[in-house]
C-alpha cells in the first residue's frame, strides 16, 4: 500500500543505495506510456550510426527509477516534488544494472521540505546521472 512518513522521521544523511537492471521492457513500456520514440531509443538503425553505437534507455526513464528508488526505500510516498534537476552524465544501455545512492542533504521542517541528491552508476562504475531535488511534505493532520 502507501508508505507513510512525516517529515519528522527523516534525518539530513539518511541513504539508500540500491540495483536495477534496466531492461528493454523498461523501455518498451516507458516509450508506450510518453510517446518519446527518439530514434535513439527506439531505432537500431539509426542508433548504431551515432556516438553511442547502440540503443539507449531514455534518460528520463532513468531518473524516474531514481525517483522511485527515493519513495520505495528512503522518505515513503506522501512527499510531492517540487523541484527537479538531473543531470545525464553518461548513457544507459539496456540491460545495464545502474545503483542508485540517494541520500537527504537538507531539511527544513517549518517549510515542510527536504532537499534530496543522487548519483547513479553503471556496473564499470561510470556515473550516469546526477540528480538534486525537493519534496514537500503535508501539514500533520490534527487528531481528536
Amino acid at each position: 500500500m502507501y508508505d507513510i512518513r512525516n517529515i519528522d522521521e527523516l534525518t539530513v544523511g539518511d541513504r539508500v543505495t540500491v540495483s536495477k537492471t534496466v531492461t528493454e521492457a523498461d523501455g518498451a513500456m516507458y516509450i508506450a506510456a510518453t510517446g518519446d520514440f527518439g530514434p535513439v531509443h527506439v531505432d537500431e538503425g539509426y542508433a548504431s550510426t551515432t556516438r553511442f553505437g547502440e540503443r539507449l534507455a531514455p534518460g528520463i526513464l532513468v531518473a524516474g527509477i531514481c525517483t522511485s528508488v527515493l519513495t520505495a526505500e528512503l522518505v515513503g510516498t506522501v512527499g510531492v516534488s517540487i523541484r527537479d534537476s538531473f543531470w545525464f552524465t553518461g548513457a544507459v544501455r539496456y540491460g545495464d544494472t545502474i545503483t542508485f545512492d540517494i541520500w537527504i542533504s537538507s531539511k527544513d521542517e517549518e517549510n515542510r521540505t527536504v532537499d534530496w541528491q543522487a548519483s547513479a552508476r553503471n556496473e564499470e562504475g561510470v556515473e550516469v546521472l546526477k540528480a538534486d531535488a525537493t519534496l514537500k511534505f503535508p501539514r500533520k493532520r490534527v487528531t481528536q
